[in-house]
C-alpha cells in the first residue's frame, strides 16, 4: 500500500539539550491512539528521506508533536533541527503501531519503563484518560545519560498535579548525581529494589503490567530480568504482563 503524505507546517521547535529537540507540527493526519507513530519525511537531495517517531500528544490534542534526537551525519534530523514556525515537513498521515493500552491487559498497578526519547510515547498515554481509569497506580520510570535530558518536566509536573498520588515518576540518570534521580539505570533499580520501593508499587505477575520503550538493549535486558520474575510477554494470542516497543 502506497504511503500517503499530508504536508506538515511547524509551529514550534524546542530545544532541550545539543541533540534533542522537539517539534510541534499542525497536519491533517487520520484519528490514532496514544501510543501510536508515524513517520516524518523530507525531500533531501532529490530523494524523500522518513523516519518513524511516536506521538508525544494525546490523540485530542493540537498541534502534533515529536521528539527526537539528532543522528550524526543523518540527512533527516539534520533537516529537521534547522526547520523554523512556518516550515513544512510531511507526515504520513496514517497512524502505525500496537504499543497502546488497548493491548495491555488489567492490573492494578501500570509501569512505564523507558530510556531517552522513548519518554515522548508514555508522555502521550499520560495525557490521555485510558490508564488513570484503569490502574490504581500508574508509575513512570525515565532513564538517561545526564541530568538535562530528562526532558518534559514541566509537562510531567502538570501530570502529577492533576493525578496526585495515583501517578509516580522516577529519573534515573546512570553517568552522574543528579537532584531527585536515582543514580544508575533501569535494570539496576529493579534488580536492587529501589525502583519498587520509591514507587511504592510491585512488579509482579500478581499486580503489574508493564511497558517498555527505548535502547534495544534496556529492552532486551529489562524484559529477561521480568521474565525471571514470571512475568511474560504480552501478546493478542497469550495475554501476558510485559508489552515492549524498541526505538531503533
Amino acid at each position: 500500500m502506497a504511503t500517503s503524505w499530508v504536508e506538515g507546517c511547524v509551529v514550534s521547535k524546542r530545544h532541550w539539550t545539543d541533540e534533542l529537540f522537539s517539534l510541534q507540527i499542525n497536519a491533517p493526519v487520520e484519528p490514532y491512539q496514544a501510543g501510536q507513530f508515524t513517520r516524518l519525511a523530507a525531500d533531501i537531495g532529490g530523494e524523500r528521506i522518513a523516519r518513524p517517531y511516536s506521538y508525544v500528544n494525546p490523540p485530542d490534542q493540537r498541534p502534533l508533536e515529536f521528539y527526537f534526537i539528532t543522528v550524526p551525519d543523518g540527512p533527516l534530523t539534520s533537516h529537521m533541527v534547522g526547520l523554523e514556525a512556518g516550515d513544512k515537513l510531511w507526515v504520513q498521515a496514517r497512524p502505525a503501531g500496537f504499543f497502546t493500552l488497548d493491548e495491555v491487559p488489567d492490573a492494578e498497578y501500570l509501569w512505564l519503563l523507558c530510556t531517552g526519547t522513548a519518554l515522548g510515547v508514555f508522555l502521550a498515554i499520560l495525557k490521555s484518560e485510558q490508564p488513570w481509569r484503569r490502574f490504581s497506580r500508574v508509575v513512570l520510570a525515565h532513564g538517561v545519560r545526564s541530568a538535562p535530558e530528562l526532558a518534559y518536566r514541566d509537562t510531567i509536573a502538570e501530570i502529577q498535579a492533576q493525578h496526585g498520588d495515583q501517578f509516580r515518576m522516577i529519573s534515573l540518570v546512570s553517568r552522574e548525581d543528579s537532584e531527585c534521580s536515582i543514580r544508575g539505570r533501569i535494570t539496576h533499580a529493579i534488580e536492587d529494589g529501589r525502583l519498587e520501593a520509591i514507587a511504592a508499587a510491585p512488579i509482579n505477575a500478581e499486580q503489574a503490567q508493564v511497558m517498555i520503550c527505548g535502547n534495544p538493549d534496556m529492552v532486551r535486558d529489562t524484559t529477561a530480568l521480568l521474565e525471571q520474575r514470571g512475568m511474560s510477554k504480552n501478546r493478542r494470542s497469550k495475554p501476558g504482563h510485559i508489552t515492549i516497543e524498541r526505538y531503533w
